[in-house]
């Protein structure tokens, strides 16, 4: 059974010149324990695909399916991690982190332990009491995947998570990204703008085409796990890398010529 099923979804935004369509017919799916990433080029709805996929924005038409059961506008049942860490400045890393558990019900007490007990795996170990303001930018985005991580719900959908990160940066992010998801194996919605970030984390990849945004095509990563940063200089990572770009550059051309 698919984790995620998204079906027949078209989104139209009203604006001063009538309605623009953003979404136009997207069926995509997850399955239980699979990493799957969107890429599309820059405004072709990513961002409002998740927001329908977690319940905030009703989609025109179409429907989302969790477990089996269809859940389109329904609220509360993903985890979600936006671009920036948007942890609260005044609360300290570990209470950052229990936020998700403690949102779903879990207990305060509960909560802050398993918090306690995470940090030191994720390389923030003596960092609990501390604030935000004296994490790195990567650290505090290890802080909110931990959040996202250790909420109940199933599944996880991360929106550019390393976008505003620098290249050394991320790269170390998406390593260690992997490296904790391999031991939890939690199911993943992942959109970035990087080729090179999507194929390297990813099962299978949906690339999306100008707004209003449909899958151009669906894409299986053919490479073995656990990976390392070595598989980005072999052949067939290239060779889909280089196709990806393709059906990009022809979408910017097809969106320069209209």
């Amino acid at each position: 059974m698919s984790k995620l099923k998204l079906t027949g979804i078209h989104h139209v935004f009203p604006n001063k010149k009538g309605h623009v369509s953003v979404l136009a017919d997207i069926h995509l799916h997850v399955e239980q324990g699979e990493f799957v990433s969107i890429i599309g080029p820059s405004g072709s709805g990513k961002s409002t695909l998740f927001h329908i996929i977690g319940g905030l924005v009703q989609p025109t038409s179409g429907e989302v399916w969790l477990d089996g059961e269809k859940v389109t506008g329904k609220k509360g049942l993903i985890s979600y991690m936006p671009q920036q860490p948007a942890l609260f400045p005044w609360l300290s890393i570990e209470e950052n982190v229990a936020l998700g558990q403690e949102v779903a019900g879990e207990s305060r007490t509960s909560a802050i332990a398993k918090a306690r007990e995470w940090l030191p795996k994720v390389g923030l170990g003596g960092y609990e009491r501390e604030l935000p303001h004296v994490l790195s930018g990567g650290m505090q985005q290890r802080v909110s995947f931990l959040r996202a991580l250790l909420s109940p719900q199933e599944l996880m959908c991360l929106d550019e998570p390393f976008g505003s990160l620098d290249a050394l940066t991320r790269l170390d992010m998406q390593a260690w990204l992997l490296n904790i998801w391999e031991q939890n194996k939690r199911s993943i919605l992942f959109v970035t703008h990087s080729i090179e970030e999507a194929i390297f984390l990813s099962d299978r990849i949906y690339v999306l085409s100008n707004k209003p945004a449909s899958i151009l095509e669906e894409l299986k990563v053919p490479f073995a796990r656990p990976r390392q940063e070595a598989i980005m200089q072999e052949t067939a990572f290239i060779a889909l890398r280089q196709r990806i770009q393709g059906l990009l550059r022809q979408e910017k051309t097809n969106d320069v010529s209209h």
